[in-house]
């Protein structure tokens, strides 16, 4: 037997909209709640993650430090592409990342920013770009280069995605 549906009295139809209203004013205020509370989908500072990239970065720093190629690969991401300062091709196997640290190790270089600009790509991942020099201690030798890491959590770590550093280009 076919159901009829009788319109909705003034009165259900009231509490029908006020029922709406205040769903959306609760999922409202959750929203702006998560936001202020530095929840995951707040966006963090500028200073935040300048002072993270600038963080991962004197790791990596302190991992060339060590001299061992084999550490310094471990803080790469299994498929990342490193392309080096001085050095050509593509490097974008963990063999290949080794045999340029190896050679670039024996110079005994030692990064430090001179400048650099750093913006979220989403929760686990940070783009960090600018200007670097690397100073090597077997010569003395000064390397002004551009830079950028990519960094991304990949098993809950932070891994350099994608590296590129060029020599910086005189100014003619």
């Amino acid at each position: 037997m076919p159901t009829t549906r009788r319109p909705l009295s003034r009165r259900a139809a009231t509490g029908a909209v006020a029922a709406s209203v205040a769903a959306i004013a609760i999922a409202g205020i959750a929203v702006s709640g998560a936001a202020a509370s530095g929840g995951r989908d707040a966006a963090p500072d500028e200073g935040t993650l300048r002072a993270d990239a600038r963080e991962l970065f004197d790791e990596w720093n302190g991992t060339l430090a060590t001299g061992d190629p084999a550490a310094v690969d471990a803080m790469y991401a299994p498929d990342a592409v490193l392309l080096p300062t001085v050095s050509p091709g593509v490097h974008d196997t963990s063999a290949e990342r080794l045999r340029y640290f190896e050679g670039f190790l024996a110079n005994v270089p030692s990064g430090a920013i001179t400048e650099d600009h750093v913006r979220s790509l989403g929760p686990d991942s940070i783009s960090h770009s600018g200007l670097y020099t690397f100073t090597m201690g077997e010569t003395g030798d000064v390397v002004a280069a551009r830079f950028t890491f990519d960094w991304t959590r990949v098993d809950g770590e932070w891994r350099i995605v994608e590296h590129h550093s060029s020599k910086e280009p005189v100014a003619q």
